[in-house]
């Protein structure tokens, strides 16, 4: 028995010795900093890995607090810290400063164990995970002022029709806010029940989907003025996410108008000059050929009839100018002009019209009009 008992005990000795070197080889090898710390603060020990997070030889890092690596610039960190000789348990992230002067994020975990009346901290540094997470918040952050600030309209999406978030833009031009629009149906923002405008919208949700863009043009009525909208959508932006970016071209398509309407003044008035010029032609052989018939014939016999035809061609000479000032713009010149005479020239143009449509113009000037200062034609 006595034999049996010393082997027991030897055994026992043996597994407790095994089981403090496998408790000090984990605390010297582990990957994470191990620091034990006294009930004052004071550290009493470390292994290599806290030896490298903070950045000293075991002589300069025994002996000193841990409160004295806390970054101070905000005295809260430090006061943070010292709680903890008041807690059993606790696992936060604070700044250090080594002293070298580097800043550490590092997280930690601390444990008091009151049997042996001493705080145990393992700290891990987690600076470029910080670093990563700052990264992402500024990028996230920028986003968001673009998405914000954009002119244009942008709608976020997903792919139960549901709308995710809106910009200022889109929401100003939907005359919706932002918090009634969210969550509500994407149709909700054309303002419209026409039925082809429905239409168009589920053939740009197919195409969406099925080329992952699409694009679609519709206008909207309101206020006595037609808004005109180019919609330009991104499938799958994100996870079950798309983008739709709204333009209002209301003003682009009435440049366009005006331009198409310049080209076809342009075109008039390049057929008003061909109209004038092959017509002045023949005008100049008749005009020639009418003065040499009136000189060879008894003025007294058919003076009437020369005077009607003279006049008549004055006048059509009179509309070819006219024509000519169309195609060709000339300089403005503003002269002193007989508003007399500019009104029965414009009458003598209208004439031609009024009678057609079974019209008669009659005239009365006041006598003694000043002449108006203007460009007569």
């Amino acid at each position: 028995m006595g034999t049996d008992r010393f082997m027991s005990q030897k055994k026992r000795g043996l597994v407790l010795r095994d089981h403090a070197q496998l408790c000090r080889t984990l605390f010297l090898e582990a990957m994470d900093a191990i620091v034990f710390w006294d009930q004052n603060g004071r550290i009493l020990l470390a292994n290599e890995a806290a030896l490298k997070i903070f950045e000293c030889t075991m002589e300069e890092f025994i002996g000193k607090k841990l409160s004295d690596f806390v970054y101070v610039e905000n005295g809260g960190n430090c006061r943070e810290f010292d709680r903890l000789d008041h807690i059993p348990a606790a696992r936060e992230e604070l700044l250090f400063k080594m002293p070298n002067g580097q800043l550490k994020h590092l997280e930690f975990t601390s444990r008091y164990i009151s049997a042996e009346n001493y705080h145990v901290t393992i700290f891990r540094n987690v600076s470029s995970r910080y670093k990563m997470e700052q990264t992402l918040r500024d990028s996230e952050e920028r986003l968001r002022k673009v998405f914000e600030g954009s002119i244009d309209g942008m709608v976020l999406w997903n792919w139960d029709l549901k709308i995710v978030d809106i910009n200022p833009a889109a929401a100003n031009d939907f005359d919706c806010s932002r918090e009634d629009a969210i969550g509500k149906k994407i149709q909700n923002l054309l303002l419209t029940n026409d039925e082809k405008v429905q239409k168009d919208f589920l053939r740009h949700l197919f195409q969406l989907k099925e080329n992952g863009t699409a694009d679609y043009l519709f206008n909207v009525s309101k206020a006595n003025e037609t808004k005109y909208y180019e919609i330009t959508s991104k499938g799958n932006l994100t996870s079950n996410m798309n983008l739709t970016v709204i333009r209002d071209i209301t003003e682009r398509r009435a440049m366009q108008e005006q331009l198409r309407k310049s080209d076809t003044l342009n075109i008039v008035g390049e057929l008003a000059a061909g109209i004038a010029h092959e017509i002045r032609n023949p005008m100049t052989a008749l005009k020639g050929f009418i003065q040499l018939l009136q000189n060879s014939m008894k003025e007294e016999e058919h003076s009437l009839y020369f005077n009607v035809i003279t006049s008549e061609l004055a006048r059509i000479e009179t509309i070819i100018t006219d024509f000519l000032v169309l195609a060709k713009p000339q300089a403005i010149q503003f002269q002193n002009h007989d508003i007399r005479k500019i009104m029965r020239d414009t009458i003598g143009l209208l004439n031609a019209q009024a009678l057609m449509h079974n019209i008669q113009i009659s005239c009365r000037f006041d006598d003694g009009l000043p002449d108006v200062y203007c460009e007569g034609n």
